[in-house]
């Protein structure tokens, strides 16, 4: 599929194929009055002035700003039932202490991979509607060997139907089974679960949710061990109820991402530092259980690249908007509009282990894009709550909306992963 999109007014996006520290966390290329051209997926020329002569399919931005599309480093997107009731409970001033964790469970057991595929799917469209087109998705709502692949099997029948690309995250370590004693379950886990989710090639990363209540930090240690040992990469929930140690323990063993960090400690942040850890922040997590944000300044100061998130879940965050995120980011985490930008695109690729492909708007990257009906990227946190995505283009098809006509689509049956 070959693609012009023409008559941006600005084009805002991060630069490179790594993530950026400190200062450089705000950098941002703008151009005005561009063009980008895209070349069987991929883009291939970006410039200023005049429409260059093109003659395939060509999408008329009409002077509005085009960023890379959003990246969610953080979901737990593939799940049944509903939790409204903690929603309810919290109202009446209950505090989270993921003990209805297993109330999902029971319910994603209970549903077949056709009927998790059948319930994920609108989600995500409704995601890709708001200008996200890569998505990291975790199980972690099995807790057993064969519901774990029956949520990983969901996703990978997710990604080969969507027009979006989908990272699968092997989490069996979410919680503990009610049917099994502690250290039977985490034997499962290291000499089966873990070997097959590799065997089979259905997870790229392994999570383990570390913190008080859940799994301690040498349980996460002897799991996270395991899973590097068969070619996994590394992600920890870490710290999101208490300082537990969790953040150190990402550092420690150089992990790709360490995720929530609502109570991170000074040590932690500097381990974090020493590793090049991504920081994955969920302000929106904070937001829905009315808890101390992440102290994303603190991150930025000591170094720690900060990608953004929207943890979407049944329990702690539903919530499904990114740039929805990017505001909560900006008013409550005090980061700048770039460095939201930055946190959604680039840093959050480099979370899921796709920086190299998507996350910056550069020649040879994939041509996954926004057009937002707006002059400029900052006003997409300004306006809070609105979906401000005037057309989505994933692997260089137009997936998003159906009022631009002309343009040949991406159909569902499509993939625009590698």
């Amino acid at each position: 599929m070959d693609l012009l999109v023409y008559g941006i007014g600005q084009l805002a996006s991060p630069v490179g194929w790594e993530p950026r520290r400190g200062p450089a966390q705000g950098e941002l290329s703008i151009r005005r009055d561009a063009y980008l051209v895209v070349c069987e997926g991929r883009i291939a020329e970006i410039g200023e002035g005049r429409r260059p002569r093109f003659s395939g399919p060509a999408l008329d931005a009409g002077g509005r700003c085009v960023t890379p599309g959003l990246v969610d480093p953080h979901t737990h997107a593939v799940f049944a039932g509903s939790r409204v009731q903690e929603f309810v409970a919290r109202a009446r001033g209950e505090r989270y202490t993921g003990s209805g964790i297993l109330n999902t469970v029971g319910a994603t057991r209970a549903a077949s991979e056709e009927e998790l595929v059948a319930l994920a799917r609108p989600r995500l469209l409704r995601m890709l509607e708001l200008g996200t087109t890569t998505v990291e998705v975790k199980s972690g709502y099995g807790l057993s060997p064969a519901d774990e692949v029956k949520m990983l099997h969901a996703v990978r029948r997710l990604g080969e139907g969507l027009p979006m690309t989908l990272v699968p995250t092997f989490m069996g370590a979410h919680a503990f089974p009610p049917e099994l004693p502690r250290e039977e379950y985490e034997r499962l886990l290291v000499e089966e679960m873990i070997p097959a989710v590799a065997r089979d090639g259905l997870a790229r990363f392994c999570d383990v949710f570390c913190d008080e209540g859940f799994y301690t930090v040498d349980e996460a240690r002897a799991i996270l061990a395991a899973a590097r040992e068969h070619g996994l990469g590394l992600k920890v929930h870490a710290d999101e109820l208490a300082p537990v140690g969790a953040a150190e323990l990402a550092g420690e063993l150089s992990a790709v991402s360490a995720e929530h960090l609502l109570h991170v400690s000074r040590e932690g942040i500097q381990a974090l530092a020493r590793a090049g850890t991504v920081a994955v922040l969920l302000p929106g997590a904070a937001f829905v259980l009315d808890e101390p944000y992440p102290p994303a300044r603190d991150l930025i100061a000591a170094g720690v690249p900060v990608a953004l998130g929207t943890d979407f879940n049944p329990g702690s965050s539903p919530v499904a908007s990114l740039p929805l995120v990017l505001s909560l980011a900006v008013l409550k985490m005090k980061m700048s509009p770039e460095e939201v930008l930055v946190g959604a695109t680039l840093h959050a690729a480099a979370a899921v282990g796709l920086a190299d492909k998507v996350g910056s708007l550069e020649p040879g990257k994939r041509a996954d894009l926004v057009v937002w009906d707006t002059e400029s990227y900052e006003e997409i946190p300004y306006w809070i709550g609105q979906n401000l995505a005037w057309a989505v283009v994933a692997g260089g098809r137009l997936v998003v909306p159906s009022h631009v006509e002309g343009l040949p689509r991406g159909a569902e049956e499509d993939r625009c992963a590698d």
